[in-house]
Order: structure tokens, then sequence, then C-alpha cells
């Protein structure tokens, strides 16, 4: 049913080692063409679609030379080269209301802000800069000539490229397009994400929690994470360790979905049985990351969608979804994959760490007392504390070939997505803010 391409690699899977981060991320992106199909919607729902088409503009913006400070529309040659200069005032130019006649020799206009500029002015004296006499304006000196104009097409130039395709409809460009006269846009469709969590051991929060239960916490954090990029999210439930519902319960997902994105079952445990039923189902392309948390990731197909296989543990799912699926699912949107945005701060703590995979740590970034920025870790690090996520607004980014961190020493970070870098001084309860950006930011 999907109308994205999916490139199925050739050969066997790549499960018989650990997979580098960074070669992982481009056999995904390579697997991955942008949804084809497109669809017209007004420019008022457009906030976090992606264009399907380049647009141009037809006009220019400002479509006329217009005063840029309320004031006097003058011509240059009168301005006064010292002292004071007396012009006439023969009328008034309004925003939506132009002044029609030519201001002449020893003439002004009063003009406010946005009014179209009136022929043979050339010059907007400041209000501040003058007094009215009755139907005289003394101005004195101070103004050159040009002064305080907004030139027809400075913003904007007709026939220019305004955005390309694959840019996302943010609020500055819908301004844009809204000032363009542009009312309806071209946009790919959604992609269309079907979701599941898998155990056993699972429950729906608000139901008594039995002997062994566990609050099914990832789909929740999946769900967010899925609709703060703006895709279209199918609710498959939890599923029981069976591996026959396991089969239905995917098979039936690659159906109604572009992409499946699960949780759970990866792993080599006695009830990890998805990478085997997906095997049986589409493909498997890699299994295993030299990553932390977030080893036990499965990328694939299953009928004609794609196929993300996502830790069971809460941190893990959600810095696997942040390194590798969320740029994925940026490239089949039909807009340019981002990375989080990356920054360098000095650690105050001391990080454990041994040579041979990428771990992602959660930390707390704010600027330091001598200048720069500087990190610290959340506390305890263990993938299934999730509260390190709320605490955290980075993560500490510490390559394969690096150990242990030293007090001092100089590490990448990258910014959540929905946090913030406090202000100096503020208590680190101010770390975490509202993020509404619907393209992943």
């Amino acid at each position: 049913m999907t109308d994205a391409t999916v490139h199925r690699p050739a050969g066997t899977c790549a499960a018989a080692r650990e997979m580098p981060a960074e070669e992982a991320l481009a056999r995904i992106l390579a697997a991955i063409e942008p949804v084809g199909a497109t669809e017209t919607i007004p420019l008022w729902s457009g906030h976090g679609r992606v264009l399907a088409e380049d647009l141009r503009s037809a006009i220019n913006v400002p479509a006329h030379d217009n005063a840029a400070m309320d004031g006097y529309a003058v011509r240059g040659s009168d301005l006064p080269a010292e002292g004071t200069a007396r012009l006439a005032l023969v009328g008034r130019a309004l925003a939506g209301h132009p002044f029609t006649g030519v201001v002449g020799t020893g003439q002004c206009v009063a003009i406010t802000t946005g009014a179209p500029l009136p022929a043979g002015a050339d010059t907007v004296i400041v209000v501040e800069r003058t007094e009215a006499a009755g139907d005289t304006i003394l101005i004195d000196v101070g103004t050159r000539t040009g002064a305080n104009i907004r030139f027809a097409g400075e913003d904007v130039r007709e026939g220019s490229l305004v955005a390309a395709a694959g840019a996302c409809l943010n609020p500055a460009l819908l301004g844009v397009l809204a000032s363009l006269g542009i009312d309806r846009v071209v946009v790919y469709r959604r992609p269309r994400v079907a979701l599941l969590s898998t155990g056993d051991e699972l429950q729906a929060p608000g139901t008594a929690l039995r002997s062994g239960g566990v609050y099914d916490s990832n789909r929740y954090a999946l769900n967010a994470l899925l609709r703060s990029l703006g895709v279209d999210v199918i609710d498959c439930g939890a599923v029981p360790d069976d591996p026959q519902r396991l089969r239905e319960a995917l098979a039936d997902a690659a159906g109604r979905g572009d992409v499946v994105v699960s949780s759970g079952g990866v792993s080599v445990g006695e009830a990890d049985f998805v990478k085997a039923i997906l095997a049986g189902l589409g493909t498997v392309d890699f299994w295993k990351l030299a990553i932390r948390p977030g080893r036990p990731l499965t990328f694939g197909t299953v009928g004609g969608a794609v196929f993300f296989g996502l830790p069971g543990n809460p941190v893990a799912v959600m810095v696997t979804f942040l390194a590798f699926v969320r740029p994925a699912l940026q490239r089949l949107m039909g807009m340019p994959p981002t990375a989080l945005t990356r920054l360098e701060a000095t650690c105050t703590d001391r990080l454990r760490k041994r040579p041979g995979r990428r771990e992602f740590q959660r930390g707390i970034v704010q600027p330091s007392a001598g200048g720069g920025l500087q990190v610290r870790l959340t506390g305890r690090q263990g993938s299934g504390i999730l509260t390190s996520m709320i605490l955290a607004n980075c993560l500490v980014v510490l390559p394969e070939d690096r150990g242990t961190v030293e007090p001092g020493e100089r590490v990448s970070i990258e910014l959540l997505p929905w946090a913030t870098i406090p202000a100096a001084g503020e208590e680190e309860e101010a770390v975490v803010a509202a993020c509404d950006q619907p393209c992943g930011g």
C-alpha cells in the first residue's frame, strides 16, 4: 500500500557483527526514498507539511516603494544642507490609501509606515525630526536622500525562488507565502507509521497493575515523537509474545503503514520473536549496532513497509528513535534529514566508557561561569531509567574510539529537540521546555 520506495539490500542480513552507528544510518537512508504521493492543501493548514514543488514569486514584495517610518515624504533636493527648510504640506498618504498627486519642489506629504511613496518623493523624514506649523512643515539637517524607504522587491523579487521542494512549511515560510498571495500549496502526503509494542508484561495505563506487569510507556513516548515530526500515526496496540499473533500483527501493520515501528522483542531472549518473524515476512538488513543504549535495533522491511524494531528499554527506544528513525522519516517525508543540534561542552563529571561502541549518555548542559558550555550527567545511566530523559536537555555523544572521560575534558553533545539550554544562573529545574517544531526542529 505504500507510496514510498524501499531499496531492499541484496544478500543476507548483516547481523554477524555490531554495525557502527554511521554505517547503520547510511544504510537506512540509502534504503528509503520520499513518499511519492502529493496533495494540494490550503496554506492555512500547511504548518509542518513538506513542499512537493518549487515555489517562485509572481510579484515583488513589497509591491511598491513605501515608507519605513511615520513622517513626511519629500524630495531629496529639498533637504537642507544647514539650518531648517520649510515645506508646504499638500496631502496625506496612509497604508491602503495612497496619495495620488505628485510631490513638487518645496512640498511634502504626511505619510504613515507602509504607505506607498508618492510620485516625486524619494525620501521620508521621520516625524521626530520635524515641526508642524499649520500647513508648513519645518525640517532640520541630518537626513540623507533615500532614507526611511522600503524599496519594491527588496524582500522578494518577482520570479525569484522562494522555497524549494523539500522545504518544511514553518511559521516564517508560511508568512512569506501569504505575502505573495499564495493560498494553496502542493505538499507530500504525510507518511503513515504503524506503531506497536510487544511483550506479555505490557499493560495499558489506567488498568490495575498485575503481578509482573509493566505499563506500556514506549508506545506513548514513540507516539509523541512521531507526531512531533508531523506523520500520521496508526496505533496497533500492544501485542503479546506469541509468534502467531506477532506475525499477524506485523503483517496487518505493514498493510496499513509506510513504516512499521515496534518496540521490544528484538534481542536474543527466549521470548524475542520479532527478528525471526520479520525474516519470514520480509527482510532483515541488520539487528546489532555498536551503540549503547540501543544495541539490538532491527532494520529491514515487512511486506511493502520499512521496519524498525526498537529495543524494549525505554531510554534505548528514545535514543534509537532520535538517532535513526527520525532522520529516516524526514527523508520519507521528502525533506533533507537533519541531525540533532551538536555542540561542544566541558564535562564536569567522570564518564566511564570502554572503546568499541558509541555511547549516548543523558546530560544537562548549561553556560559555565567562565563562558562557554559545561555538561554533567543526569545521574544513573541505565537504559531503563526513563526519568533521565526528563532531567536531560542533551545527549553526551561519546564516539566508538573514546575511552573514559575525565572532568575538564571536552565532549560533543546533541540537544534534545524538546529541551532548551537554561540561561546562566537559572535553576537546573528550568532545563526542560516545550517544543512545537513539527518537522523535528
